[in-house]
């Protein structure tokens, strides 16, 4: 009775010490798929940064946003043009390896008040000699976003005292209801 039952336990110990090798491969497997699928959806999400970057008539007074999950890109964010809601889900439809594009860009009303509002804005932040330097990239960091003459800052600055300096020439343009700074600050390198 006890060499079956000797026997079968060196049969399990062995069993159990081949399986050892091929668990701990799919473990090695699994983590390198992982890292693969974070790669992949690091260049998925700056291609889609690209792309909506590059649109032609993207501005200082829109603010485009987006969400990578998996194949699926969720577009969020604010527009003075209905166009660029359609160019940016037409832009991000054509990058290879994207399925689909859930298109949630608020086109913000007509109103030569806001127009008004943000031509203001525009000049009394980027007129600032501190925040003047943002103005000079190709789109320029601080984006302006004016709404029925509520006037919210996206984008990144710096350092906080940037971002204080924006808050504080927003809100003292004459005619804005409100400010809201969603301004955040650059990771220090």
């Amino acid at each position: 009775m006890r060499k079956p039952l000797r026997a079968l336990f060196v049969a399990l110990l062995i069993a159990a010490i081949a399986s050892a090798p091929s668990r701990a491969a799919s473990r090695l497997q699994d983590n390198k798929h992982q890292r693969s699928e974070e790669k992949y959806r690091e260049r998925l999400s700056k291609e889609v940064r690209h792309q909506l970057v590059m649109l032609p008539w993207y501005s200082v007074f829109d603010n485009l946003a987006y969400q990578v999950e998996g194949d699926k890109v969720i577009l969020s964010g604010q527009v003075t043009r209905p166009t660029l809601k359609s160019d940016a889900e037409a832009a991000v439809k054509s990058i290879e390896g994207v399925a689909s594009v859930v298109n949630k860009i608020e086109v913000l009303p007509l109103s030569p008040m806001d127009d008004q509002l943000r031509r203001a804005v525009f000049r009394a932040i980027y007129g600032e000699n501190g925040l003047s330097r943002y103005a000079v990239q190709a789109v320029p960091s601080i984006h302006i976003i004016v709404k029925n003459g509520n006037v919210t800052l996206e984008g990144v600055v710096d350092n906080e005292s940037d971002k204080n300096l924006a808050n504080l020439r927003a809100n003292q343009v004459p005619n804005v209801f409100s400010v809201k700074n969603n301004l955040r600050v650059a990771a220090s390198k």
